[in-house]
């Protein structure tokens, strides 16, 4: 085995390599002024954060599985919340299986609830089952109500 030598070298000081300049281009100090001059863009009432969109989340924050003590928002079964303008809210929404004891029942609480939501004119609710439910659809809210936290 033959054995390798590092060579090392000292030097007194190391030279500072020259800075990059942009002489070309002119540009302003702060550039974030303008981003911090923007006034914030009013929420439309059915967006998210909106207040008719927001009231129609807190009515379905309110209706429980009558097997399991916790909302169906938290539960995982709210896919969807659409919310127009003129009131005409949109949920598509599944059950935990198709042999759900309320599965003719709960949508129509679903729709009974949105549509009592001032604001709302019209209330539609959509029922599918894909993709099918699973626990992992759970807040984690709902995950720490049921133990599985």
């Amino acid at each position: 085995m033959s054995e390798e030598r590092i060579m090392v070298e000292e030097v007194d000081a190391v030279v500072t390599p020259p800075k990059a300049r942009v002489e070309d281009a002119p540009r302003e100090r702060d550039y974030l002024s303008g981003f911090l001059a923007q006034q914030p863009r009013a929420q439309g009432t059915g967006e998210p954060g909106g207040a008719l969109y927001e009231a129609v989340i807190d009515a379905l924050k309110e209706i429980y599985d009558p097997e399991i003590p916790v909302n169906i928002y938290d539960l995982g079964l709210i896919y969807g919340v659409e919310v127009t303008a003129e009131g005409h809210a949109a949920v598509t929404m599944t059950l935990t299986t198709p042999h759900c004891p309320v599965a003719e029942s709960m949508p129509g609480e679903v729709e009974l609830r949105v549509g009592a939501v001032p604001g709302v004119s019209i209330a539609d609710v959509n029922l599918v089952w894909d993709p099918p439910w699973d626990p992992q659809k759970m807040t984690d809210d709902a995950k720490l109500e049921l133990g599985m936290l």
